[in-house]
């Protein structure tokens, strides 16, 4: 079984394995958030929701429902 970036603790990286493409927003497709992709957790917000992420050279936040639906393998 697989974690996702929402199980990420901050400085871990992970590779993305599987997305719920039809859960997810079309921007973070866009954005390079794609299966084999690297992804980091750099920040969450003093409640937990958002998080910071850097992903495919962008830095993007991302609530923590949606990161819940991106599977990654942690690194």
């Amino acid at each position: 079984m697989n974690d996702s970036i929402a199980q990420l603790e901050i400085g871990e990286k992970g590779i993305i394995c599987d997305i719920a493409i039809d859960k997810i927003p079309l921007k973070l497709l866009e954005m390079g958030c794609l299966p084999g992709k690297e992804v980091e957790l750099l920040q969450k917000a003093p409640l937990q929701d958002p998080l910071y992420i850097r992903v495919n050279g962008s830095y993007l936040a991302i609530r923590v429902e949606t990161a819940l639906q991106i599977a990654i393998e942690k690194i």
